[in-house]
Formats: structure tokens, C-alpha cells, sequence
């Protein structure tokens, strides 16, 4: 239970793990299935925070490339995945809790929206872990995936890892309300995201939508 408590916990995991332990579980959250309780926004955040105010013994320039390489690298074993196992979705029948449509509509929304949803995904829990799964699924493009996967890497990287640390050069007392910052963080990032999905979901639904005959 202490352990299970700690990786749950950025500041323990940070001082206790230190960059082996974070870069680790940023691996492990950003495309292994069973990584999706993981932290990550406020891993990220705290990282930065900490290594801005001197608590955190790592280099800024050593710390974001460390963690942007894991972040990136989970993704891709996470698509790896999600291929192999598509493989076999293709191949199985309907049943009672499984559709080849659904298969096909997903396919049909990442071909479509599949670099916004990779890209925001980055910043929402659970689906930072299991988007690049389901693009694997539906065998997105690997070259388009890979490009988005390094995009939304970079902009979720260098908004919490870096911000982190400018705040916590400038601000160091900020560290005493760090959960604060993560919720509110995480409630205006889930609200854009969302609303923007919901957007492109809504205008998808009308493109497929059949046409009425004249």
C-alpha cells in the first residue's frame, strides 16, 4: 500500500524516484493500458515546479528531454499495441458487447480527427493513455501518428514541465499550493478539449449523416 500510495503521489515519487522513477511512470501512463491512474499533469507540473525552486536536483534542459523522450516513446509502444490487437478485432464476429461498425466508426473519426484528439488528449487522463492504443486499433496512418505524437508530446511537455519551473524560479511559495493549480489547470484545459472534440465530433456526425433524396 506505501508503494501503490507513491506512485500516486508526484512529490514522493520525485523525491523518493527522482528522474529514473519520473520519466518511468510518464512512459508507462502515455500508452500502456494499465498505466492510466498514473499521475501526469501534476507529475509533470511538479517536476517542474520543484526543479525551478532548487528542491528538484536535475537540470530544466536534462528534465523536459527526459521526460519528452518517455512521453513520445510511451505513445509508440502504446500504437504498437493497439496494432497488434486490432488484428485481431478485425477478425472477430459480433457479438452482444461488440460491433465491427464500431471498429469502423472509430477508424473513420481518427482518420478524421486524429490529430486533434492525439494532440488534446495529451492534456485529459485516461485518454492520454489509451488514444494512441486506439490509433493503433484503426491503424492510423504510422507517419501521421508519429507526427502528432511528437506535436502533442512537445506542447503538453513544454506547457507543464517548463511553465512548472518559471513559476516556481519566480514564484517558490506557489509550491504550497500546487494541488490548487492542478485542479484549476485541469478543469480549463478539460473544458477546451472537450468542447473542441465535441465541436468536431458534431460536425462529423453531420458529413456522415445520408443525404434525402430530391
Amino acid at each position: 500500500m506505501e508503494w501503490f500510495y507513491t506512485l500516486l503521489n508526484s512529490q514522493d515519487i520525485i523525491q523518493k524516484g527522482g528522474l529514473v522513477l519520473v520519466t518511468l511512470i510518464v512512459f508507462m501512463e502515455n500508452g500502456l493500458f494499465f498505466g492510466f491512474f498514473l499521475p501526469g499533469d501534476y507529475l509533470l507540473f511538479s517536476a517542474g515546479l520543484l526543479c525551478g525552486t532548487g528542491d528538484f536536483k536535475v537540470s530544466i534542459g536534462v528534465l523536459t528531454a527526459s521526460i519528452l523522450t518517455s512521453a513520445v516513446l510511451g505513445s509508440f509502444v502504446g500504437y504498437w499495441f493497439g496494432k497488434a490487437l486490432g488484428r485481431k478485432l478485425y477478425k472477430k464476429q459480433d457479438t452482444l458487447f461488440f460491433k465491427q461498425k464500431h471498429v469502423a466508426q472509430t477508424r473513420l473519426y481518427f482518420m478524421k480527427f486524429g490529430g486533434r484528439t492525439l494532440i488534446f488528449g495529451r492534456f485529459l487522463p485516461i485518454i492520454r493513455t489509451f488514444a494512441p492504443i486506439f490509433a493503433g486499433v484503426i491503424e492510423l496512418d504510422y507517419k501521421q501518428f508519429s507526427l502528432f505524437n511528437i506535436a502533442g508530446g512537445v506542447l503538453w511537455v513544454m506547457t507543464l514541465v517548463v511553465g512548472g519551473y518559471f513559476l516556481g524560479e519566480k514564484f517558490p511559495n506557489l509550491l504550497h499550493y500546487i494541488e490548487y493549480i492542478i485542479i484549476a489547470f485541469f478543469v480549463v484545459t478539460s473544458l477546451v478539449v472537450i468542447r473542441t472534440l465535441m465541436k468536431a465530433s458534431k460536425g462529423m456526425r453531420k458529413k456522415l449523416k445520408p443525404k434525402k433524396d430530391i
